[in-house]
């Protein structure tokens, strides 16, 4: 399927053992991981593609939407028009770069692009 800007590309969760959770979605549902350090580990073969986050801090709220957009800019810049707030700004990581937002009711998604 073709990446399209602005449609949910990713789902991001938080983990306090990533092992025990990995082992769980392995056996319950058949997921397969690709770790990417100690901290981040990426599943697939689940519906959408997606990862677990370890943390130690309690979690309240463990998912994160992630969007596409092939602009990173445009998307930052769209976001603070529509009276969005950064809660993260953009930063690179492991295949490329994305940015997280708070909605107006304080829902936390991110957006990201590759390279």
């Amino acid at each position: 399927m073709k990446n399209t800007d602005n449609h949910i590309n990713y789902v991001e969760f938080k983990a306090k053992d990533l092992d025990e959770i990995k082992q769980f979605y392995e056996q319950a549902f058949g997921w397969v991981f690709t770790d990417y350090g100690p901290g981040y580990t990426a599943f697939s073969e689940s519906g959408i593609a997606g990862g677990f986050e370890k943390t130690d801090n309690e979690i309240h709220n463990g998912a994160l939407i992630v969007l596409q957009h092939e602009e990173l800019e445009l998307a930052r810049e769209a976001v603070l028009k529509a009276n969005g707030k950064i809660s993260v700004d953009i930063f690179l990581f492991p295949g490329g770069r994305r940015f997280q937002f708070l909605d107006p009711s304080g829902n936390e998604l991110a957006v990201w692009t590759e390279g």
